[in-house]
């Protein structure tokens, strides 16, 4: 199971040019973040990648619970460990949205 993470990627150069501008440095130039690129949508593949991630990772862990010979345990153990990183990496990046949204409101105008 292989985890698409170019869109996660561009997210996160996003994330960082962002923070490089807001201490005051000049952002560097990634060239990595497609033209056009709509940040919802990215957010939301990413967001679709975490699931589908989970979800093979419990489908594996219902097969070889149930004793289908083609799964082993060292494959599922860690096909969860990467749902598991994936999904706690989702969260940084919304606990980082949430705090960035907290600083706007904040901002006085």
């Amino acid at each position: 199971m292989a985890i698409d993470t170019r869109n996660l990627d561009v997210m996160l150069s996003q994330l960082r040019a962002a923070a490089t501008v807001a201490q005051g440095k000049p952002a560097a130039d990634t060239g990595t973040v497609a033209p056009g690129a709509d940040f919802a949508q990215v957010l939301q593949n990413t967001i679709e990648q975490v699931n589908q991630a989970q979800q093979d990772a419990q489908k594996m862990a219902e097969d070889f619970a149930s004793g289908k010979e083609n799964v082993n345990l060292q494959d599922v153990m860690i096909n969860l460990q990467k749902a598991n990183l994936s999904f706690q990496q989702m969260v940084q990046v919304r606990n980082k949205l949430v705090s960035a949204y907290h600083d706007i409101i904040n901002m006085q105008v």
